[in-house]
């Protein structure tokens, strides 16, 4: 493959929730593409009905990943903190062909979390990371659909990737122990095997809309040159009240989950 065509992008997802249903989420993330070098950083900050979201392309660290722990530290956009997981992580390889892959590496399906906002302000609760290594360019994936979400609480964690079209591939991991087969809509995840059900409420709309305006609306210069067709993907990304029933004990927790879908032409 010729280098200045090639596509590298590592993207670092990072969230926490504290007991009240006010949460963050944090995007990093490394573009390599053609001539591109480029990181950003993004947060999406939810209190009450309340959503906010901060972008920003300068030059950022990366998070800092060892065992059992990551460190962010993102001072530009005001926020920093640990990570301290306490379930095994995930790794799969989504998606592979010659042209590229997409590999998935759930570092922490649960973690408990301690982060500083704004210099000052403590937010501590449950929370998620994982970071996607992609080298194929995503508008030309074989998707239609793709349901993604987690849910953890002190006793439980459930993780869900449901990627759907000429390409498919399901993948729900409870505990550790993934389940199969299993259901996935918008509102509930579920396996007839292990008698296990998760319950969404979808309480809170984090963000809806095409990507063209909701997730490059403050990274202007990569839109500018992105594909049509990428910025014209939808995505639904909620905050859940969440109650899952397993055979061992019923809970409720936080979750966050969303959907994308390629708007039809």
């Amino acid at each position: 493959m010729d280098k200045s065509s090639s596509f590298l992008l590592s993207k670092w997802y990072l969230d926490c929730i504290a007991d009240n249903g006010d949460g963050v989420i944090v995007y990093v993330a490394d573009l390599r593409w053609k001539a591109w070098h480029m990181r950003y950083a993004s947060t999406l900050r939810f209190s009450g009905k309340k959503v906010e979201t901060t972008t920003s392309i300068r030059k950022c660290s990366l998070p800092e990943s060892a065992i059992g722990q990551i460190v962010v530290k993102l001072p530009h956009i005001a926020i920093e903190g640990v990570w301290s997981g306490f379930a095994a992580p995930i790794e799969r390889a989504i998606f592979e062909t010659s042209a590229g892959a997409v590999h998935w590496n759930c570092l922490q399906p649960a973690s408990r979390v301690k982060l500083v906002l704004d210099r000052s302000r403590e937010m501590i609760g449950f929370g998620y990371a994982e970071c996607l290594e992609i080298s194929i360019p995503p508008w030309k994936f074989p998707l239609n659909e793709l349901h993604w979400g987690r849910f953890v609480t002190e006793s439980d964690s459930l993780v869900w990737i449901d990627w759907r079209g000429p390409y498919s591939r399901r993948i729900v991991v409870h505990n550790g122990g993934e389940l199969e087969p299993a259901v996935v809509t918008d509102s509930a995840i579920s396996s007839l095997n292990s008698h296990v059900r998760l319950a969404l409420d979808r309480g809170l709309v984090l963000r809806s809309g095409i990507l063209g305006d909701t997730v490059f609306s403050g990274i202007a210069a990569l839109a500018r040159i992105l594909p049509i067709s990428m910025l014209r993907v939808r995505e639904s990304k909620w905050r859940s009240w969440g109650n899952l029933v397993s055979a061992e004990r019923t809970v409720s927790g936080w979750a966050i989950h969303e959907v994308v879908r390629r708007k039809e032409e």
